[in-house]
């Protein structure tokens, strides 16, 4: 004989892990190789200039440099015109060793 009456089953009580999705470097921020400029699901946000696109959407600098953002239009199949969200990496002057020395030279 059971002690307890049976009581019914919860349905809902199980929840996903958080994916932290989302924008990581925002415009004017500084850049540097490899670091996630934005985590997303499907390409909500092209990749511009200096930006690569990852298996997962992630977009990610290519280059050392500052974040933009614009928007570029795209016309589909369909022929449907959207505008789309463009993220670019504005690289920043690279001064070499040599460079550094020609210019205390000249002064």
């Amino acid at each position: 004989m059971a002690h307890r009456k049976a009581g019914g089953t919860a349905k809902n009580l199980r929840d996903s892990n958080p994916k932290y999705l989302g924008t990581k470097l925002y415009e004017g921020q500084v850049a540097k190789t490899g670091m996630v400029i934005v985590r997303q699901r499907g390409t909500r946000i092209m990749p511009g200039e200096h930006v690569g696109l990852g298996k997962d959407h992630t977009l990610f600098a290519l280059a050392n440099g500052t974040v933009t953002f614009g928007t570029k239009r795209k016309t589909g199949f369909n022929g449907k015109t959207t505008v789309k969200k463009v993220a670019h990496v504005r690289p920043t002057e690279v001064i070499t060793k040599k460079e550094k020395v020609s210019k205390k030279a000249a002064k």
